[in-house]
């Protein structure tokens, strides 16, 4: 592990350069004749986009998974998948255990870095529980799927689908092979396909250390102020999201309105958790209303917990924006979430994430505005913020990307799955405390 963490380079740096490196060898695997359907070489831009898709826990593709891939390719997507799920990271630090070696105090605070903990006491215990907590839930998964899926399909393929689907799902990445850019569109009303899937989203896009802290909450009695925020502000977004959309498509009669009531409700429900990362849907994206378009691409810049297997600038960062608003508005000097005031620090952090991302989405629709032609405005902005926040949610213009449109889009999916600030950690030099404070300033704001 020692050979992993070089010497002189930050813990950001080595993020960046870990996940750089899965996703070049993934690409080299699918440029292989074996990795496609037709043995036909996918073209390395292809193939860097699709293995940047998957490490990245995205799901935005350029060609149908299911139409273009063979098991091969497949299961380098699935691998790819998992690793970026997790974090290589996750898995170097499990193989090293096994083979007895020492942990050490620099790669403890690579993985604090990794899952954006406060501290790296228990990093190792964690991990541990880690995997196992995701070979339980993908196995659950994967069961559950395959059930259904062995009355539509051959059990052995069941099987298969079953797992590819409890993995890509749970990790948050919204790859699919039913193929011909379907995704889930044929279960939308199915209350068993649906509910597993939502379940395995929002179980995904908690935060290990939040799911950690459930699982201990027998014996501490207790909930830190991170975990209670993101079970709250999860549980806002879920409900509220769900309640819009089936108010706005009720009577879209090309999304819920040729529905029943059940599958009215299941559908809005699954378009109200799955734009918060994970990018399967049972809709068709196109025929969306504007207001639930906009309302996902919300949902998408928001996305989950820090440390999931989620994007966005996470529900913490939206929730301490929130409580930083109220408390401004109404002339409070501390900003309060659940009786604890937020230190500065903290609202900073929020701040900076909030607007690099923003900023970060505003550039890259910008320029596919430039690059791309003859779509709608609505779509630059949906693909920018979906690539940035790893959803994978597209209205149709991922495959119809020139090669400029896929690169920056490979760039943006890169930048958000390892988060604006660990990209900017990594490329700067952090500077020191100043020795001395510069004479206070004021402007009028507002």
């Amino acid at each position: 592990m020692k050979n992993i963490l070089l010497e002189g380079l930050n813990p950001s740096k080595i993020l960046v350069l870990g996940f750089s490196l899965v996703i070049l060898v993934g690409a080299f695997l699918l440029t292989l004749p074996i990795a496609t359907v037709n043995g036909v070489s996918l073209s390395f831009l292809d193939a860097l986009f699709t293995a940047t898709s998957a490490t990245c826990v995205t799901g935005l593709v350029v060609v149908d998974t299911g139409d273009t891939f063979s098991k091969f390719g497949e299961i380098v997507i699935l691998v790819l998948i998992q690793i970026g799920g997790l974090g290589f990271m996750t898995f170097a630090t499990f193989l090293f255990t096994l083979l007895g070696k020492k942990i050490s105090l620099k790669e403890r605070i690579l993985l604090k870095e990794a899952y954006n903990a406060t501290s790296t006491a228990g990093m190792v215990k964690l991990v541990k529980r880690i995997l196992l907590f995701t070979v339980i839930v993908e196995g659950i998964g994967a069961i559950l799927l395959a059930m259904r899926f062995a009355f539509d399909m051959p059990y052995g393929e069941a099987v298969y689908f079953g797992i590819f689907h409890s993995v890509s799902i749970f990790n948050n990445a919204g790859f699919d092979i039913f193929g011909d850019f379907s995704s889930l569109t044929s279960y939308v009303d199915d209350p068993f396909v649906v509910l597993t899937i939502c379940g395995l989203i929002v179980i995904g896009g908690l935060g290990f250390v939040v799911i950690n802290e459930m699982y201990e909450y027998r014996e501490t009695q207790q909930l830190s102020l991170h975990t209670k925020v993101v079970l709250t502000t999860t549980a806002i977004l879920i409900v509220g999201a769900s309640i819009l959309i089936f108010l706005f498509e009720y009577g879209n009669v090309r999304t819920l309105g040729p529905l029943n009531m059940e599958g009215k409700i299941l559908g809005a429900i699954f378009h109200g958790i799955s734009p918060r990362t994970a990018g399967a849907n049972t809709l068709s994206m196109a025929d969306l209303t504007y207001a639930t378009l906009f309302l996902t691409i919300f949902l998408m810049f928001i996305g989950g917990g820090s440390g999931s297997t989620a994007g966005g600038i996470k529900v913490t960062t939206f929730a301490v924006l929130m409580a930083t608003v109220m408390a401004q508005l109404k002339g409070k000097e501390d900003v309060v979430l659940f009786k604890r005031r937020i230190v500065e620090e903290t609202i900073l952090k929020s701040l900076t994430v909030a607007v690099s991302g923003m900023m970060i989405v505003i550039l890259v629709t910008f320029l596919l505005s430039i690059t791309e032609h003859g779509h709608d405005f609505m779509m630059y902005l949906f693909e920018a913020t979906s690539a940035f926040g790893t959803v994978g949610l597209s209205m149709g213009l991922t495959p119809e990307l020139s090669p400029i449109g896929r690169i920056l889009i490979v760039i943006t999916m890169f930048i958000g799955r390892l988060g604006p600030l660990t990209l900017g950690f990594a490329i700067t030099k952090r500077q020191t405390k100043e020795a001395f404070k510069r004479p206070k300033g004021n402007m009028m704001i507002g």
